[in-house]
């Protein structure tokens, strides 16, 4: 990890706010995946939707499900706040994800801030 303390601060910031959801799953004490959703209100669905931000799961756990029950756990966050739909940006995991009842919707587009004004 680049900044540890870059990510403690963040870690920190995110495990305390209600719209925020940190799912990590371990086996034997290691952790071998986790999930970052939130989620926010928007005109368009007409109420909250969730975005996962990210998830990950370590090369050992692949075709285990572990990603198909963190992303289980995160559908059924979103179902009782409730959400409108929930979604998520990727590259390389569309099958995964196309088996999971997801669709694809739209292209994702970001802009790094970091360097404007820095």
């Amino acid at each position: 990890m680049a900044n540890k303390d870059a990510f403690r601060a963040s870690f920190n910031e995110l495990t305390v706010r209600s719209d925020t959801l940190v799912l990590v799953a371990e086996l034997d004490a290691e952790v071998i995946g986790y999930l970052l959703a939130s989620y926010h209100g928007t005109f368009f669905a007409n109420g909250a939707v969730v975005w996962i931000e990210e998830k990950m799961v370590a090369k050992s756990a692949r075709d285990s499900g572990v990603g198909r029950l963190l992303m289980g756990r995160a559908e059924e966050w979103a179902a009782v706040i409730p959400a409108r739909y929930v979604s998520l940006a990727t590259r390389r995991s569309g099958d995964f994800y196309r088996k999971l009842g997801y669709v694809d919707s739209a292209t994702y587009f970001k802009k790094n801030l970091s360097a404007i004004g820095n």
